[in-house]
């Protein structure tokens, strides 16, 4: 364990290094919620809820899932690439610290760009935290199956890209791809029916509509496609994408760049 803390300690300190990556993964999130309260300022939809209260819960999850999955994505090629992980794989320390590293720093990561979220929403946008226990347990519990899954999805789609260069590209589309798609930057309902049901596929998809549980009024669960919050739904979802991110990993995973063999 102690080499598992020094090894979270040694990746967050390489993040942090990475202005990039800080900017990126901490700035976006928090930069397109400006944008979009900008836009939309206190423009209503139904169930007496703003964009802007919308746009909040969306972006929590995106910024959960671009800290783990788009982050591990793009960072892992180029760490395989520059012979990081064979050097690694050389060393008697244990396999598994080295993924513990990357866990502990992105939940170190996600708590620190979630609570900035949470304080520029609840002071420029006059978002309501939640008033109850259950609902920040729900909150606990969407986030922490979100995250886990992402960030084996993160893990595991490492894999696909054959050089650093090409993290990025194979990740970000994909990103991009489910945000417009899974009810984070237009309200989900509004979205054709067959990519709502695509949407649904994916992980991204329930962690927004766990998230809109916790931050937004009851009289918005009517406004959801099934006419409720879902939440044994979302929890079955997110359980079952942490259970194929494992498989995903333990199958894939190569510590070895593809032309080393």
């Amino acid at each position: 364990m102690k080499l598992a803390l020094r090894q979270g300690r040694l990746e967050t300190l390489q993040f942090l290094r990475s202005r990039e990556s800080v900017v990126f993964t901490l700035g976006f999130p928090v930069i397109m919620l400006a944008i979009f309260a900008a836009i939309f300022g206190g423009t209503e939809i139904d169930g007496g809820v703003t964009l802007t209260q919308y746009f909040v819960t969306g972006m929590i999850a995106t910024g959960l899932m671009t800290v783990s999955f788009q982050n591990l994505g793009i960072w892992i090629p180029i760490e395989r690439d520059r012979g990081v992980l064979k050097r690694y794989r050389g060393t008697p320390m244990p396999k598994w610290v080295y993924f513990a590293g990357k866990v502990l720093m992105i939940l170190g990561i996600a708590i620190a760009e979630t609570a900035v979220l949470l304080l520029m929403s609840v002071i420029f946008f006059g978002l309501d935290l939640p008033s109850t226990a259950g609902r920040w347990l729900t909150f606990g519990w969407v986030s922490l199956l979100g995250i886990t899954a992402c960030t084996l999805l993160g893990i595991a789609i490492s894999s696909l890209a054959r050089t650093s260069r090409s993290g990025s590209a194979v990740v970000t589309p994909i990103a991009l791809i489910l945000q417009f798609t899974s009810g984070v930057f237009l309200v989900f309902t509004s979205l054709p029916g067959w990519m709502q049901s695509v949407s649904a596929l994916f992980p991204l998809k329930w962690m927004c509509q766990g998230l809109r549980y916790v931050f937004l009024p009851d009289s918005f669960a009517a406004q959801e496609p099934a006419g409720t919050w879902e939440l044994g739904r979302v929890a079955l979802v997110l359980a079952l994408w942490c259970v194929a991110g494992l498989a995903l990993c333990l199958t894939t995973f190569r510590w070895t760049a593809p032309r080393e063999g």
